[in-house]
């Protein structure tokens, strides 16, 4: 007998879902053979959390001291309590578009929708 933990997946597929997935792909792979510029015009999103930071530079942070007195101390930056999701939409060329998502907004299909538009 051994000890096995289940193995992680991010979703379980239906016999449906995974028979759609296998029509899309096929559809992109035609599309894409026919076609030299079809990647080109691709465009996707994804969504990343940031954080803010309140950087000081090391001359704005320097102090005057006697030869006596201790040197300072300065601690190291770490994430702050601003967070904030942003949705990025980009191509082949670059980004193409940039959004902050508003503090306490649920990211959904309606919210993707007024974005794009």
């Amino acid at each position: 007998m051994h000890h096995v933990t289940a193995k992680f997946v991010p979703r379980i597929l239906t016999a449906d879902q995974k028979q759609q997935r296998v029509d899309v792909c096929s559809e992109l792979r035609q599309l894409a053979s026919g076609d030299e510029t079809f990647l080109s015009m691709v465009s996707t999103g994804d969504e990343s959390w940031v954080y803010g930071y309140d950087p000081e530079t090391k001359q704005q942070s320097s102090q005057w001291k006697s030869p006596m007195s201790p040197r300072p101390k300065k601690a190291r930056h770490v994430k702050s309590n601003t967070k904030s999701m942003i949705i990025t939409f980009f191509d082949v060329k670059g980004i193409v578009h940039k959004e902050f998502v508003p503090k306490g907004q649920t990211v959904n299909s309606g919210f993707y929708c007024n974005v794009l538009q």
